[in-house]
C-alpha cells in the first residue's frame, strides 16, 4: 500500500508520496518488502505522477516493477507536446492492457460464494460488473446485505502545466476511469488537495470523518432513506476549512509531510478500527516531495538516492544516459 498526496496552489503543484511497498506471502498474511520503493515520478519537464497499488505486474510470464513501466510508457510518449488531459487518458489506456483484473474479476464470484459458506452466510445474488462484482448476501441474523467485490489495481495522480500556463490534476484508476480534480481555468477547482492509497488517516483528520463510516448500521440506514448523496454532503460539513488559495509553496510541503507522517505514526500504534480490525502497515520510509512550477517545470525537493554503506551516494536520475 501507499499514501500519495498532490496540493496545487497559485505557487504550483506539490507531489508526495512514502517509500513503503507491501506484500502478502503465501500464508496470506502482510509483510513488508522494502521502504525504498519510487512511488513518485517526472513525465516530461512539467508533469509529474504519483502511484499506489500494485507494485509489480507480468510481463511475458515474468513479475516486473511497476516503475519499469512507467519508465517504458515515458520512453514511448512525447509527453512534453501533450497536454495533461491528454497524457492523463494515454496513462489509463497503457495500464489497463497491463494490469489483470479481468482475470481476477472472472475468479470472484467463486470465492465470494466460498467465504460467505465458510462464514455461515448466504449468497442471494451476484452481478459481475466490468470492474467489479457487485453481490447481496443474508448475514448470520438472515438481514440482507450489499457488498462490491472490486480487484487489485493501480491508482495515479497526475499533475503538470499545459503550454498555456494552465495547470491541471487528474485522478487515473485502473480499473475505473480518468478524473479530473483540479483545473486552474475553472473557479472552485484551481486550488486544493487530494489523496490515493491507505487514505483513512488523512481523510479523518481534513474530512472529519472515516469512509469505514459507511459500514455502520445507522448510516446505512440514513443512506437508504435519504439517498448517500445527501449523506456525503452533510458529513462534509465536518471538513476543516483550508484556505489552499493562500498557501504558499512551503506550506504545501509541510501539508504532505505532515499528512504522510501521522498515516506512519497512526499505522504503528493502530490494527485497523474496531469494525474491521487487522490493518496495514503500509505507510513508511523516506518521505519523496517533487514541485512542479511553469517557470521551473519539475524539480525534486526531496528524493531518496542509492546508498553505500561507506555513505557515497548516486541519483541515477540526474546521471546522463548512455544512449545517443
Amino acid at each position: 500500500m501507499s499514501l500519495g498526496i498532490s496540493v496545487m496552489i497559485p505557487e504550483g503543484i506539490v507531489l508526495a508520496a512514502d517509500s513503503r511497498q507491501t506484500y502478502r506471502n503465501q500464508k496470506g498474511m502482510a509483510r513488508i518488502g522494502s521502504d525504498s520503493a519510487s512511488k513518485v515520478f517526472r513525465i516530461g519537464s512539467r508533469m509529474g505522477l504519483v502511484i499506489s497499488g500494485l507494485a509489480f505486474l507480468p510481463q511475458q510470464g515474468v513479475m516486473k516493477n511497476v516503475s519499469g513501466f512507467i519508465d517504458e510508457f515515458r520512453q514511448t510518449k512525447p509527453v512534453d507536446k501533450m497536454s495533461v488531459g491528454d497524457v492523463a487518458k494515454e496513462i489509463s489506456q497503457y495500464f489497463d492492457t497491463i494490469v489483470p483484473y479481468r482475470e481476477q474479476i472472472k475468479h470472484m464470484p467463486e470465492s465470494i460464494k466460498t467465504d460467505l459458506a465458510r462464514q455461515g452466510m448466504e449468497l442471494v445474488d451476484l452481478k459481475e460488473e466490468p470492474t467489479r462484482v457487485v453481490f447481496h448476501f443474508k448475514n448470520r441474523e438472515g438481514q440482507l446485505q450489499e457488498a462490491i467485490a472490486a480487484p487489485d489495481g493501480l491508482q495515479f495522480i497526475l499533475a503538470g502545466y499545459n503550454k498555456n500556463r494552465s495547470s491541471e490534476v487528474y485522478m487515473i484508476y485502473i480499473p475505473g476511469t480518468v478524473e479530473q480534480v483540479r483545473d486552474s481555468r475553472q473557479q472552485g477547482k484551481e486550488f486544493g488537495a487530494g489523496w490515493i492509497g491507505q487514505t483513512d488517516v488523512v481523510t479523518r483528520i481534513v474530512l472529519g470523518f472515516d469512509p469505514h463510516m459507511q459500514g455502520i448500521p445507522f448510516v446505512r440506514e440514513a443512506s437508504a432513506k435519504i439517498g448517500e448523496s445527501a449523506i456525503q454532503q452533510q458529513l462534509r460539513g465536518m471538513e476543516y476549512s483550508i484556505q489552499w488559495g493562500t498557501m504558499t509553496m512551503q506550506d504545501a510541503v509541510d501539508f504532505c509531510q505532515l499528512a504522510i507522517d501521522t498515516t506512519t505514526a497512526i499505522q504503528r500504534f493502530s490494527d485497523g478500527v474496531l469494525m474491521d480490525p487487522g490493518g496495514i502497515t503500509g505507510v513508511g520510509g523516506h518521505v519523496d516531495v517533487a514541485v512542479i512550477t511553469f517557470d521551473k517545470g519539475f524539480v525534486w525537493l526531496s528524493r531518496k538516492h542509492l546508498k553505500s554503506k561507506d555513505g557515497n551516494e548516486i541519483d541515477l536520475e540526474n546521471l546522463p544516459s548512455l544512449e545517443k
